[in-house]
């Protein structure tokens, strides 16, 4: 015992303190040497879902075979061989024909000496076997079949957490990939980029992201839709402490209203018909991080009952479940309806309004932020045309020109669609903005924007509309269009996708009077 202990504390040292488990096998081999009449050693990992035998790492001191079984797979009647013989955790020696008969897979098909194996197993599955392969016959007695037996814990354990490392290194990868995925297809070289109009048109919204980023107090972004809302959730989420936790957006309105509870907070097994299992809520996966609650306006009454909850506490129940759980989620939410208006109606809680718009900000329309548009334009041009397989393009003076006068009503997400189908209808070799805009009326002879003839295509002829009056024509023709109505579902606003207040205030600095088109 004295002799046997010093043995296997030098073994336990080796094999467990390699992160490379092959090089662990490696190193152990020689020692091993000195207690066993060895030739090699081999462990083989098994993994009976995939029904594949692989070498996790392997130790020569001499050349025992020409092949290598560095990976196999096996039937399932030969899995089950190896399956019942791992469950009795009982050493096997034999042969090569005996051993590849009883355990196949385990050896090369031209090795022809003897062999001494035993099951690896943890936390009663089995990882593999460790295998001792001698050239001599009748080499090894049943005093080496007890000594193998203290070997198999270390072995077992290393073997366990090099696959861990392994399957956590897969993970990595996958997300490394998933986030390469992402920025391509978002234009991006690395998720810190700055965001464009950050020094001009966003230099506002910018400074109250960096104010409130180092809180954790529920934020409301307010903006019309395509403005850009979602990016200055994930501007807060990256410059806060929860930057390396979930980063989780919800579209609140594309919830069935019937589905909305156990979307946001989980339910349980059996709660509802289709409930075959527990399921953890947006709240529960967004635990450490930040969740995005877009459309929040969109929530049905239920819902907002209990959101207001877990803003208060932080705690909430599963659908169907009676135990509480808690949650370290920061909320930033965002809409594009008049929340105010919402709550003065009843369609929205005020008590709920207080507590996400602790701090609120306000994220401009593309149109009251037109510096921004030729960095934007250029942005866009350059991803559309790597999407798209065509030489770098950017827009000349004259489509800047073009793009600051229009409008855009569908903001950012408007003016990216706009610059893609310029490149495509300028055959690669250009950006066709008039076209795009509808200018020159192609596509079968009609504009694609509702505002064809309000900049021309030829600008020596026909001097530029001013920004202003295009503003003010196309409110005027929304009151006209709503009676004069400013609010409501028939009202300019709605008509416009804009915040009433927004339009009053517009409507203030271009002088219209809506009094003017109610009477007519």
């Amino acid at each position: 015992m004295e002799k046997s202990e010093p043995f296997m504390l030098e073994i336990w040292r080796i094999v467990c303190s390699h992160a490379e488990f092959s090089e662990a096998v490696r190193l152990s081999t020689p020692l091993l040497a000195r207690h066993f009449p060895i030739d090699a050693v081999l462990v083989r990992s098994i993994d009976p879902i995939k029904s594949r035998i692989q070498t996790a790492g392997a130790g020569r001191l001499s050349p025992l075979t020409e092949t290598d079984p560095s990976r196999s797979t096996c039937t399932p009647e030969q899995l089950g061989l190896l399956l019942e013989w791992g469950s009795k955790g009982k050493p096997w020696k034999g042969d090569g024909p005996a051993t590849r008969s009883r355990l196949p897979g385990l050896l090369p098909d031209d090795f022809h000496g003897t062999v001494l194996t035993a099951p690896l197993r943890h936390d009663g599955a089995l990882l593999g076997a460790l295998v001792l392969a001698s050239s001599r016959s009748r080499s090894f007695t049943p005093r080496h079949c007890r000594m193998i037996l203290p070997l198999l814990d270390p072995f077992s354990v290393a073997l366990s957490t090099s696959r861990r490392l392994h399957d956590l290194s897969m993970v990595r990868e996958a997300a490394e990939a998933s986030n390469l995925s992402l920025l391509s297809k978002l234009g991006r070289q690395d998720i810190s980029e700055s965001i464009i109009g950050s020094e001009t048109g966003l230099r506002n919204v910018i400074k109250a992201i960096g104010q409130v980023s180092r809180s954790d107090a529920p934020v409301l972004l307010l903006g019309e839709t395509g403005s850009g809302k979602e990016v200055a959730a994930r501007a807060i989420h990256t410059e806060s402490r929860r930057r390396s936790g979930p980063f989780l957006r919800v579209n609140c309105g594309a919830i069935p209203p019937e589905l909305v509870d156990s979307q946001l907070f989980g339910h349980e097994r059996g709660s509802f018909t289709g409930a075959t299992g527990n399921h953890k809520g947006w709240f529960e996966r967004a635990d450490g991080g930040t969740l995005f609650l877009d459309e929040i306006g969109e929530l049905p009454p239920a819902a907002q009952v209990r959101l207001l909850r877990i803003l208060q506490d932080g705690t909430f129940e599963r659908v169907g479940g009676q135990k509480q759980l808690s949650v370290d989620v920061r909320v930033v939410a965002a809409t594009n309806l008049d929340l105010r208006q919402m709550v003065r109606i009843g369609n929205f809680r005020d008590d709920l309004w207080y507590r996400v718009a602790v701090f609120p900000i306000a994220i401009p329309p593309l149109r009251e932020r037109t510096e921004d548009i030729p960095a934007l334009a250029a942005h866009f041009a350059l991803r559309a045309a790597k999407r798209l397989g065509a030489p770098p393009l950017t827009p000349t003076d004259r489509d800047i020109r073009c793009l600051v006068a229009y409008p855009w009503p569908g903001n950012i997400r408007e003016l990216a669609a706009v610059i893609e189908r310029a490149v495509i209808l300028g055959n690669r070799n250009g950006l066709a903005v008039d076209q795009a805009l509808g200018i020159e009326g192609s596509m079968g002879g009609r504009g694609l924007a509702p505002y064809a003839g309000m900049v021309s295509a030829s600008p020596e002829r026909k001097p530029f509309t001013s920004l202003d009056e295009i503003m003010k024509k196309h409110i005027e023709a929304a009151l006209g269009e709503s009676k004069g109505r400013i609010e409501g579902p028939d009202g300019a606003a709605r008509l416009l996708e804009i915040n009433p207040h927004t339009l009053r205030a517009r409507m203030r600095k271009l002088g219209i009077h809506w009094a003017g088109f109610r009477r007519g």
